[in-house]
């Protein structure tokens, strides 16, 4: 399995909600030299694969990934998103009387096949203030277009006709970005493929159902849930999908085991389908395909005279932990092969620390050629107990309590001897972003 040539190299948000000051998530890996065989190279630098996000409950790190995935998303669908008036959903910081009325601002750095760019927007709630789109094919950074309010800028007259007709197209809270992927527009497309193919949220995976159905036809993916599964739990020896698919064109049709609930979400399905097929939906016809998905897992016992047996049980008799892994199977699987990058939000809820070490591993400890890179935040000291990651791959996010401000900032900018316990100087206190407790 040989993974892409994407990652991402930097990430900066500046005035959403908590995080009022510009805040910096740079991946570039900083001169240490323990767990340099963990490194991403690109060209003469290193990259980290992993980053890990700590603080206190409430004190922003969140707040870090909605920055990310709001950026992601609107990107990706502003196009679908933003019919004329909508809000642009940014938020800002709310606890000063200037952040209100200041733009919220997004910006990225990444290689997608293996070409460098740069691109970023600032927005407010009611329009996009800037935008931006550089590259470096050759090396050398140059513009593709910039942006101000409704004033565009391209940096050569090649297919101004093109450029003209988009510029008319995009609206004052549409990303030209956007738009101009929809109009075919070949430089932007390009740059569009990372924010659409190579970056996955855990939550978007987080039904295992689903993922199985979706990926049914992937049997690398089948597999790899079958493994983790394996590796969730021991007593675990192999796994079976079965997935049924019956055509419905009326509720009449449904299976008997269906429940109210999924009976209702298809009624309302089948009637959309139809709309979307004429205007006159009385009229229209339409068939969905109806997937029953059967999951089955098989434990090791013992019969009756000691012997060592296979059984078969249903998947919803799994332990919640085992499901919670191999839902993100998929989002593992899917990012490592075509070597994007993955958020996962708390990372440690519901698993094992036995569970978070091995999803860690699987990035960390990357074949060649791989470029898979993890993004989480979490609570978790045993991550720094296991010494599983280098002094640069831990952030830190605080929040004032006077202010409100959330700071972000790298384990990398403390003196941080190697032999320092980690885990302990931060429960002490040493790096902040932990919470004070008044027992008075």
């Amino acid at each position: 399995m040989i993974g892409g040539r994407d990652m991402l190299l930097k990430f900066r948000v500046k005035n959403y909600r908590s995080i009022k000051q510009e805040a910096v998530l740079d991946l570039e890996a900083v001169g240490l030299n323990d767990q340099r065989e963990c490194l991403l190279k690109h060209k003469r630098k290193s990259y980290l694969p992993v980053i890990s996000i700590y603080g206190k409950n409430g004190g922003g790190k969140s707040n870090l990934i909605r920055a990310f995935w709001l950026a992601v998303q609107f990107i990706r669908n502003a196009q679908r998103t933003q019919y004329e008036s909508a809000e642009v959903p940014v938020r800002p910081f709310e606890l000063d009387d200037i952040s209100k009325k200041t733009p919220t601002e997004f910006h990225f750095e990444y290689i997608s096949n293996d070409i460098k760019y740069w691109y970023g927007f600032s927005a407010t709630k009611e329009k996009i203030v800037a935008e931006y789109l550089y590259a470096a094919p050759k090396g050398q950074k140059s513009e593709i277009f910039t942006r101000e309010y409704q004033n565009f800028h391209f940096p050569s007259n090649k297919e101004k006709s093109m450029k003209e007709l988009i510029k008319q197209a995009v609206a004052t809270n549409q990303l030209f970005f956007a738009i101009s992927c929809v109009m075919n527009y070949e430089p932007c497309i390009k740059a569009m493929q990372w924010f659409r193919k190579e970056i996955f949220f855990s939550r978007d995976y987080s039904d295992l159902g689903q993922n199985i159905l979706s990926h049914r036809e992937d049997k690398e993916l089948l597999q790899s849930i079958i493994q983790i599964a394996k590796v969730a739990d021991f007593g675990i020896s192999d796994m079976k999908f079965e997935i049924n698919n019956t055509e419905i064109s009326n509720l009449e049709e449904l299976p008997e085991f269906v429940t109210e609930q999924q009976r209702q979400e298809i009624e309302k399905a089948i009637e959309q389908f139809r709309k979307s097929l004429s205007a006159d939906a009385e009229s229209s016809e339409g068939i969905l395909q109806f997937n029953e998905l059967k999951a089955t897992s098989y434990h090791k016992g013992k019969d009756s005279q000691g012997n060592i047996q296979e059984y078969a049980l249903p998947l919803s008799e799994e332990s919640d932990g085992t499901i919670r892994l191999m839902s993100r199977a998929a989002a593992i699987q899917d990012t490592l092969k075509v070597g994007g990058v993955l958020i996962v939000d708390e990372i440690e809820n519901r698993l094992h620390p036995l569970l978070v070490q091995y999803i860690i591993e699987k990035f960390q400890n990357q074949s060649d050629g791989q470029r898979a890179q993890l993004i989480f935040t979490t609570n978790s000291t045993d991550i720094m107990n296991r010494g599983m990651l280098r002094r640069d791959q831990y952030y830190f996010v605080d929040k004032d309590n006077m202010t409100g401000e959330s700071e972000l900032y790298s384990l990398a900018d403390f003196s941080v001897r190697l032999e320092e316990n980690i885990a302990k100087a931060y429960l002490l206190g040493k790096y902040g972003a932990v919470p004070y407790i008044d027992e008075e």
